[in-house]
């Protein structure tokens, strides 16, 4: 199974001076095959694909002014060539947006390839450095495995970090468990379990909140270009990477628990990209980080051989009874608590929506059955409108 081990390392002068180099020359390269391509297609409504885009290359580097990109290694610039590539690949198949150009402030990265680096008694010696990287090893890599990529990256606060790829010979997969459990994702309450625990939203963001404020109305009062400008952005940069770290450090301690101590979990496939269009609750639902939980245990249940079941995001697990399956017409946000109005059951909001998500949780991975049949219409169920929109209960 392919894997990607990622480090912090601490270059030395002549090394950051050379990475920085590349990082800069892979950013302009970049750059110029996009506005290249933009260029082409509305001046002479002509595609320019990586071929063409290797061979202007090529003709860059002989230009005056652009003997730089001659200094550093070649392989990092195509890679950076590949990379607009695939973007082009995922805008036109609908998977991501169009392209934008590669700012400076934004740090950057350069990926080297197998002709690009030596792996030598566990060391990284990167292209036309004569000296090793000084990694922080926090964990070593398999045995006897060597990485097949290796991508250098400068984040905004300034911190240095190198990713290994590596095709990983290990089956990781964990003994076999009778338990399952349901997750119901929150903003007061990040998850809640069908066993009826509660894990509380760390919420990152508000803990430093005052503070980054602080340094970005700092940052808006100096001058552009100015170096006291360069230095309140490092300072913006470096408390949002805080933030970024504690909230990444808490997700991974929960995925891994979660997977550890079940076979199979069931959580909703929501929507979080039409869901923070609220201005309302955009932060809190972006500060939650719903979509990396997921994303976490998607690819560790892979890892592990458990089982992760996606809901349908139309069910209405808060609002059916997990005793009689009537559901109510009407359950605002701010109604935590309710009694069901036909078997009289005093239900805790997010414990019964964890518990329904799991019990359609296991209809889904037995049998494969449709949670909402065709032709099923309950009362009081939403359905879905063929524009995706939620549609008024029925009465």
């Amino acid at each position: 199974m392919e894997k990607s081990y990622r480090y912090r390392f601490y270059p030395t002068t002549e090394q950051e001076r050379l990475l920085r180099r590349t990082i800069g020359c892979v950013r302009l390269v970049f750059n110029r095959a996009l506005a290249a391509r933009i260029e082409a297609w509305y001046e002479r409504q002509e595609k320019v694909d990586y071929i063409q885009s290797s061979a202007m290359l090529t003709q860059w580097k002989k230009f005056e002014d652009l003997q730089f990109l001659n200094e550093v290694s070649c392989v990092p610039l195509q890679q950076g060539l590949r990379h607009l590539q695939t973007a082009f690949t995922n805008f036109f198949a609908g998977r991501a947006k169009y392209p934008n150009f590669k700012k400076k402030r934004s740090g950057g990265s350069a990926e080297f390839t197998k002709s690009a680096f030596r792996w030598k008694d566990g060391q990284v010696y990167l292209a036309k450095c004569s000296e090793p990287l000084a990694i922080k090893w926090s964990r070593q890599l398999p045995f006897s495995v060597e990485p097949n990529t290796i991508t250098v990256k400068l984040d905004p606060s300034g911190r240095w970090f190198v990713s290994l790829r590596i095709d990983d010979p290990r089956d990781e997969t964990m003994h076999p468990l009778d338990s399952a459990v349901g997750l119901d994702v929150g903003i007061s309450s990040l998850v809640t379990l069908s066993t009826g625990e509660k894990i509380a939203n760390p919420k990152a963001f508000d803990k430093h909140y005052q503070k980054l404020r602080k340094a970005q109305k700092a940052l808006i009062r100096k001058q552009k270009g100015s170096r006291n400008r360069d230095k309140a952005r490092l300072k913006v940069a470096r408390i949002q990477a805080k933030i970024s770290d504690g909230r990444k450090d808490h997700t991974h301690k929960l995925t891994t628990r979660l997977v550890r101590e079940n076979q199979t979990i069931a959580v909703e496939d929501l929507a979080v990209k039409n869901m923070v269009k609220n201005h309302k609750v955009a932060r809190a639902i972006s500060d939650a980080a719903w979509s990396e939980l997921v994303k976490q245990l998607e690819y560790k249940a892979k890892w592990y051989g458990r089982t992760l079941v996606k809901i349908d995001r139309w069910f209405p697990s808060s609002k059916r009874c997990g005793n009689c399956g009537h559901i109510v017409e009407k359950l605002p946000l701010n109604v935590r608590e309710w009694d069901c109005p036909n078997c009289g059951v005093h239900h805790d909001r997010d414990i019964n929506a964890s518990r329904n998500i799991l019990a359609v949780g296991h209809t889904v991975a037995v049998c494969g059955a449709n949670i909402r049949p065709d032709g099923h219409k309950s009362k009081g169920q939403l359905q879905k409108t063929r524009k995706g929109r939620k549609q008024k209960p029925k009465s």
